[in-house]
């Protein structure tokens, strides 16, 4: 039986919680710095503005990655992925499982899907009735299909994936960084106040518990941000690294790889300077990807690379921007194979 609407809305309410305690953490950290420590502690007033003019910069910039990867809604798959009408009630009318995954078969033809469930079958998922696209997954907790989905993360109460994942990584580097900024500057007043050198008073609690606090929040982030900067250069999500993309000629955990720099460009973009800001600047469109030249779908194109399921029909070599905008030369040229014929597509290496 399907949970009641106010089940539901509890359940909402409650997800929120641990998005609560880091803001009220946040909160405090803000208060004990800034008052606690610049406004009662620090005597002198040129040492209190940098402190605070370098605290505020690492601030702002940790709070709105953070409430952007909050806020980004999660993209699902276009309409493009849903079954046609007349496939669609083909599909629902049987129910021999090998005639649904011909259906399934026939309409991803038309679709650039490569990657296969375990057993070898096109992936659907019956709860959003799409064929997922590639790296896309359903996700229970926010009941829908997420494109390039990594994980659910409970502290940001969102998915993170294709929408929303630089803002996730520049979340952990600027959180890493603003531990950091707090104690390498409170480190001082800390030793102060523990070796008793400066008087206890109300702001004492408040600059040991917040040195403590930063520290461990650091070696926390750090490992998550150290994990995920390595997803990135492997171009990976969670899923993918615990199990591996599935093509037509099996597994494989680097399918998606393209050497660490056109890896970094598909998450932060192709501008630096957009690195280092929580605005959109990855590439694609997060419902098909560029794999390397292995496990290619036979059905497709035997032994060529995918290029986002898209390729110049002129038939000359020309230079074209595919999804994610990376360049590549492209020749186009048909090539009978078995009766048959293929799209060839070249890539030229990465120096």
């Amino acid at each position: 039986m399907a949970p009641s609407h106010a089940l539901r809305c509890c359940k909402r309410a409650l997800n929120w919680i641990p998005v609560l305690f880091i803001n009220l953490v946040v909160g405090w950290s803000y208060y004990a710095y800034v008052v606690e420590l610049c406004v009662y502690t620090i005597p002198n007033n040129t040492e209190r503005i940098s402190y605070l003019v370098l605290f505020h910069i690492f601030f702002t910039m940790f709070i709105w990655s953070y409430w952007k990867t909050i806020w980004s809604k999660p993209e699902s798959p276009s309409k493009t992925f849903c079954l046609p009408r007349a496939e669609k009630e083909l599909f629902e009318r049987e129910e021999r499982a090998e005639t649904q995954q011909e259906i399934l078969k026939k309409v991803a033809k038309n679709l650039p899907v490569y990657t296969r469930t375990a057993g070898g079958a096109v992936r659907y998922c019956d709860h959003c009735q799409v064929i997922k696209p590639d790296r896309c997954h359903h996700c229970s907790t926010c009941e829908m299909c997420v494109l390039k989905m990594d994980h659910h993360c409970p502290w940001v109460n969102n998915c993170v994936g294709f929408s929303n994942y630089k803002y996730f990584v520049l979340f952990l580097t600027y959180a890493a960084l603003y531990c950091v900024v707090i104690c390498a500057t409170v480190i001082q007043y800390f030793l102060k106040f523990w070796t008793k050198v400066l008087p206890d008073t109300h702001a004492k609690f408040h600059v040991l518990f917040l040195f403590f606090v930063a520290a461990l929040f650091f070696v926390s982030v750090l490992s998550l941000l150290g994990y995920h900067l390595w997803l990135v250069g492997k171009n990976r999500t969670t899923i993918e690294a615990f199990r591996a993309p599935v093509f037509a000629n099996g597994p494989d955990k680097n399918g998606f790889s393209l050497g660490f720099k056109r890896n970094a460009a598909e998450v932060f973009g192709d501008q630096g300077k957009y690195w280092m800001f929580p605005v959109s600047s990855n590439l694609g469109d997060g419902h098909s990807f560029v794999t390397r030249l292995v496990h290619i779908d036979p059905e497709r194109a035997n032994g060529i690379l995918q290029q986002n399921g898209k390729s110049p029909a002129d038939g000359k070599p020309d230079p074209c921007v595919h999804g994610n905008n990376i360049q590549y030369t492209a020749d186009d040229s048909k090539e009978n194979i078995e009766g048959g014929q293929i799209d060839s597509v070249k890539v030229e290496n990465e120096q």
